[in-house]
């Protein structure tokens, strides 16, 4: 028997999936270039969505449904409240952009992001592990649909075509996994799972067989070398428009199944994927920051950078467990200081890619480094807000980039174990690689003289969302305490659930 609790651990899905269907329907009668209709039928639908998760994550409860195959927590229901607020920003950045390419020719744009919302929300909140491979599915086949919708422009199919076959593979890496681990526990369900690792009786071999599979097809998820193949390519041959979506909110659903089933289903198991996480964010490091100063092309440069990002929140994941200690408070710290990174890493890029978009024009990509050129002279606003994101992402302090890498650092120096204090070292070295290349968009803004006169201009919502965005970046860096306690709580509650 189906009772209330089940149903309520849902209502934003069920709001969602109706309101995805809903749009889809009404947009067929709209007649505007640019979807003015179907586009404030999406923004309502994601501000409802929005508020009723904040809601439930306030309530601080922690409900199971569906026969424990959902779970409603307190950080999963912020993640799902930062990714539908991620997810109005980008369709405000994107709209204009769009529209200026043809993409609005029907309202896909809108109607596939509330589907593809739709998956993060089902894998966020997922405690089975069908359930999160149902969610990563309809996620990523939006994704891809989304990445071609340039119909008209050889590089979009091109990129769709390139993370179609990557994601596939990774795909069927993930549930040879995830099949693996259920033949050796013999429960989809992430608590039994626990349960059964615990227990000790179980094969180790077989386990780690199966979680090397696992941590391979979140690896690309996440977009860490050395499963990073089609994220510059993506990142290049995407519309900006879509480029900004699958680097933003997406960033926050993969960090929530990496919680729900390396720490929440297998931390008996940590000694054995820490191992790999740290081979990982290793590589991640060094790919991401050098590959990134060879580019000429902003968006290949930004996706290096996410590369070398992600293995920031890598990082954080390491020092929650030592060897087969289990300390609350430790991992609780851990943890929380990579949900820290990458709500604060998906705020800035979408700030960034905003600013991309605007500068774009119709037959204009903005894209390499040099068409930066002068902004400063063109637009003092736009450069800033490029210029305070750019210094985010390097770690230059007063800014909520700056103390993101400082909370992941002190958690890995606060495990007293020498190899994490070197790991420390290691980062913040791999950091000041990484500074150059962002120092150099800036230097192009303030110092190169502009390639064109052409005024910079923008409808008022793009305005009012960026100036925001980029103020937000800022703020949190100097007042970050508000957010760190959140993701903290949040942690909290979820380890002890």
């Amino acid at each position: 028997m189906i009772d209330n609790i089940s149903w309520l651990s849902i209502y934003p899905e069920i709001v969602l999936f109706i309101m995805g269907c809903v749009i889809t329907l009404v947009d067929l009668g709209v007649k505007s270039a640019r979807r003015t209709g179907t586009y404030a039928l999406t923004m309502l639908t994601l501000l409802v969505v929005a508020i009723m998760q904040a809601n439930y994550a306030l309530s601080g409860n922690t409900f199971y449904g569906w026969g424990n195959m959902v779970v409603s927590d307190a950080m999963g229901n912020w993640l799902k409240c930062f990714a539908t607020v991620a997810m109005m920003v980008t369709l405000v950045y994107a709209r204009p952009y769009s529209a200026d390419r043809g993409m609005l020719r029907g309202g896909e744009l809108f109607s596939l992001s509330i589907f593809a919302l739709l998956g993060m929300f089902i894998m966020i909140s997922a405690n089975n592990l069908l359930l999160i491979y149902l969610g990563l599915e309809l996620l990523t086949l939006s994704s891809y649909a989304l990445v071609a919708l340039r119909r008209d422009h050889t590089l979009a199919t091109e990129a769709a075509m390139k993370y179609f076959v990557l994601g596939s593979l990774a795909s069927g890496f993930l549930l040879y996994g995830l099949s693996m681990v259920y033949g050796a526990t013999g429960s989809l369900d992430i608590g039994e799972v626990f349960k059964a690792i615990s227990s000790g009786e179980l094969k180790h071999q077989v386990l780690v067989f199966g979680l090397v599979f696992v941590v391979a097809g979140l690896a690309f998820k996440l977009g860490v070398a050395p499963f990073h193949m089609w994220v510059p390519d993506v990142y290049q041959g995407a519309p900006t428009a879509i480029t900004a979506l699958i680097g933003g909110a997406p960033k926050l659903a993969a960090f929530a199944i990496v919680i729900r089933l390396l720490v929440d289903g297998m931390l008996p198991l940590a000694v054995d994927w820490q191992q790999m996480l740290t081979v990982l964010a290793i590589a991640s490091l060094v790919v991401g920051n050098v590959a990134a100063i060879a580019q000429t092309n902003l968006k290949r440069m930004l996706a290096y950078s996410t590369i070398a990002q992600m293995g920031f929140v890598l990082l954080g994941l390491l020092s929650g467990v030592i060897g087969t200690e289990i300390d609350p408070t430790r991992a609780a710290n851990a943890y929380s200081s990579s949900m820290f990174y990458v709500v604060t890493y998906v705020l800035t890029t979408l700030a960034t890619f905003g600013v991309i978009m605007l500068l774009s024009r119709e037959g204009f990509e903005s894209e390499e480094i040099a068409d930066l050129a002068g902004l400063n002279q063109r637009s003092p606003l736009y450069a800033g807000i490029m210029a305070v994101c750019l210094f985010s992402m390097a770690g230059i302090p007063p800014l909520v980039g700056f103390y993101a890498k400082l909370s992941v650092l002190q958690a890995l120096v606060a495990s007293g174990e020498s190899f994490y204090i070197g790991l420390a070292v290691f980062a913040v070295i791999m950091s000041l690689i990484g500074a150059f290349y962002y120092l150099r968009v800036i230097k192009v803004m303030y110092f190169d003289k502009p390639l064109t006169a052409v005024a910079v201009s923008a409808p008022l919502d793009v305005r009012a969302v960026l100036t925001v965005n980029g103020a937000l970046v800022l703020i949190l860096g100097i007042v970050p305490g508000g957010l760190m306690s959140l993701c903290a709580d949040a942690i909290v509650r979820a380890l002890a659930s």
